[in-house]
């Protein structure tokens, strides 16, 4: 455990919002509300947006504030991994697939975790994004001593995109 540490943090906890330096508001909005489908809660111009799923405040944060017109960070540099973004279905996750089809968005990975499935891919700013779905807890694969045995494989899309076909659940 690391130093330092105390007791676990509360359960309730979680991750309220994300915010984006990017070099271009439009340019972030046209894939975020535009091949996601967020939407837009708020705009200061071109300097802030702030999109969402359901109605909340702000799920994403986009600003310019220090970034406009800027390059991604170089390789090699500390930053942001990746955004997640959890669906609630494997449906869902399937819709979002064929919206980055549609959208010509390539992926840059795409795997079965075992707990999840993943979609991975890049947004304009060359910010990494994971699309994902968690699988029913009960489904998740354990170890001998009942921990969580995650895996990587490569995720079938042909069968994700497969959900889009079958009657909804």
């Amino acid at each position: 455990m690391p130093s330092g540490s105390a007791e676990p943090i509360d359960p309730g906890v979680d991750i309220g919002h994300v915010h984006l330096n990017v070099s271009d508001i439009d340019r972030s909005l046209d894939f975020y509300c535009g091949v996601l489908g967020f939407e837009l809660t708020g705009r200061s111009g071109n300097e802030a947006a702030f999109i969402s799923a359901g109605g909340y405040h702000h799920h994403i944060g986009l600003n310019t504030w220090t970034s406009a017109g800027g390059k991604p960070p170089a390789p090699g540099t500390t930053g942001l991994f990746h955004l997640a973004i959890r669906y609630p279905t494997r449906r869902a996750l399937a819709d979002a697939l064929s919206r980055l089809s549609e959208a010509g968005t390539p992926l840059t990975g795409a795997s079965d975790h075992g707990v999840s499935e993943a979609l991975y891919l890049d947004d304009p700013d060359a910010n990494g994004v994971e699309l994902y779905w968690d699988r029913p807890r009960e489904q998740w694969p354990r170890s001998p001593d009942g921990g969580i045995a995650m895996f990587t494989e490569p995720l079938d899309l042909r069968d994700l995109l497969a959900e889009l076909e079958a009657e909804p659940a």
